[in-house]
This record gives structure tokens, sequence and C-alpha cells, in this order.
């Protein structure tokens, strides 16, 4: 299972949006989403400013502000390569890939973008 990280706040609707092809994408392949609101949050407001949503897979980013299904897939598919670990579809089970984290991305470093 891919674990995800969504950098949000309330009332965005490109975090909705971003939810939403999220969601699509889980269906082919398990994964989990945990929500972080940045709001009030100093660091993470000065981290991620007006880039929200930020999308992550332990510290790595996967997608900011907008990504399609197809977008999101392939991302994916870059960071668990890159991790030697790649879920096909389907799968079922509990086997979580290297990116995973039960934490956040860590504040005192950036994320690193792998996407460009």
């Amino acid at each position: 299972m891919i674990r995800l990280t969504l950098y949000t706040r309330p009332g965005c609707h490109l975090c909705e949006a971003l939810k939403d092809v999220v969601d699509a994408v889980a269906r082919e392949q398990p994964m989990a989403l945990r929500e972080v609101d940045i709001s009030g949050d100093v660091a993470l407001e000065r981290r991620f400013g007006t880039e929200i949503p930020v999308l992550a897979c332990g510290e790595r980013v996967v997608a900011r502000v907008r990504t399609s299904r197809r977008m999101l897939r392939e991302a994916l598919r870059s960071v668990t390569d890159q991790d030697g670990v790649r879920p096909s579809a389907g799968t079922t089970g509990t086997k979580t890939t290297a990116c995973a984290s039960t934490h956040a991305v860590p504040r005192s470093t950036p994320p690193t973008d792998s996407s460009t």
C-alpha cells in the first residue's frame, strides 16, 4: 500500500480536486491518504505558502497544485521504482511501498520534487 500525505487548508477547491484524482487512482492500486491542515502551523505555512495542495509520498513531493490521473500514476510509479518497489494494480494485502511514511514530511528540509 502506498501512503500519501496531502498538505491542505480549509476551503481549498484545488485540494478537493486533487483528492478526487487520488481517489480515482486509489481504485486501481491500494493507497492511504492522510490530510494535514497547514493552517496555523507557521513552519508548514512558510514551507508551502500558496503552493497548496501538495501531495507527498514519504519525503518526496509527487504533485503540487494540480495533476491528472495519468500524471499521478506516473509520479507514483517513478517514486516506487526508485525505491525498488512497484505495486501492481489490484494488489491486495498490507505491503507498503518504501516511500511510505507514517510521519509528515520533515519540516526542517524542503521537499524533493521528483516530477521535474
